[in-house]
């Protein structure tokens, strides 16, 4: 029995041996093994195309078609040039010095026999342009000025200056205002030695009707050759500011040869209205009806009312003498309120 004890006791020993052994088999086992978790295999990226805004086309701005603006083409205006005929000269002298033709001047100025001419006639000398030659194709007609210079007339005064008489005479077919001229003293080279510009007396230049200048040459050449009229600016009139409705009656003019000159009368108001700022515009003439005297005046009252008139007596100098006859032009404004 003890040796059966034993051998159980060994065996069970054996037994617990084993099995320890074997726990600890597997004890090691387990500390030893190398757990290594499958690894993901990356797929390849999916290429995303970039998303690339599409271009949009900005409109493209059309301009609207460009117009320039006009060009201001001027007008040229053609100066007539007039000459006063002086002792010895001829027509073919003349044409001569300012490079025209003969025929072209005897046309400008109606001459139809040149032995008729005197000394200190004014001719009307054409530019190159109008001395047209026969056969020459005919050019366009240029506008014509809207006034002329006529009724010329020099004096000297005491104190050394000159006075330049004259009238501008309106052929626009319409009542001028802002009238402008000037006058140039000439050598015998056509060159100028001085310059005058100015206006005429009267404000308003009827249609078919003169108005009066007198220019003063302060400092004049001790001599002159010829002069030169040119006419400058001249705009239609605006009658709406003018009272055209007055009338001079009962007038008169009387004085001695180189004295005083003296002109009255009466002025009227014809018209519906009443008359302001009335002034009276007096020329003197000699006996070839050149200017020597011009006087702006008031009457004795400068304002009349409808119906009404009132009295004038204006002196004046004449230039030279006799006196042969005179003008009176009345002028007003309108009595706006």
């Amino acid at each position: 029995m003890a040796s059966e004890s034993k051998l159980c006791s060994a065996t069970h020993t054996a037994r617990a041996a084993v099995i320890a052994a074997l726990s600890l088999l597997v004890w090691l086992s387990a500390c030893g093994q190398i757990i290594t978790r499958p690894t993901a295999t990356p797929m390849p990226p999916t290429s995303v195309p970039a998303l690339t805004p599409a271009a949009t086309q900005r409109p493209t701005s059309t301009p609207a078609p460009y117009t320039p603006e006009p060009t201001a083409t001027p007008t040229v205006t053609p100066t007539p040039v007039i000459y006063a005929i002086r002792s010895g000269d001829t027509l073919l002298g003349i044409a001569n010095r300012f490079g025209v033709s003969v025929a072209a001047i005897q046309e400008s100025n109606g001459i139809l026999d040149p032995r008729s001419l005197r000394v200190g006639q004014e001719l009307i000398i054409p530019t190159a342009g109008d001395d047209t030659e026969a056969g020459a194709e005919p050019t366009a007609t240029s506008t014509p000025l809207p006034y002329t210079i006529e009724n010329i007339f020099f004096a000297e005064t005491p104190l050394g200056g000159l006075w330049c008489f004259g009238e501008v005479v309106n052929r626009a077919g319409q009542p001028l205002e802002g009238v402008n001229l000037a006058i140039s003293l000439l050598d015998a080279d056509n060159q100028v030695l001085s310059r005058k510009e100015g206006a005429p007396v009267a404000d308003l230049v009827d249609t078919n009707d003169r108005a009066p200048f007198a220019l003063l040459f302060a400092s004049a050449p001790a001599s002159f050759a010829s002069y030169l009229a040119e006419p400058l600016t001249a705009i239609p009139a605006y009658l709406g500011s003018y009272y055209r409705d007055l009338e001079v009656r009962a007038d008169e003019g009387s004085g001695a040869n180189f004295g005083i000159y003296q002109v009255s009368g009466q002025v009227f108001n014809v018209g519906p209205e009443d008359a302001v700022e009335v002034t009276l515009v007096v020329t003197l003439y000699d006996a070839v009806g050149r200017v020597m005297g011009v006087r702006r005046a008031e009457p004795e009252h400068n304002v009349i009312p409808r119906g009404g008139h009132t009295e004038f007596d204006i002196d004046l100098v004449p230039a030279s003498g006799p006196v042969v006859s005179y003008r009176i032009i009345p002028q007003a404004r309108r009595n706006h309120p």
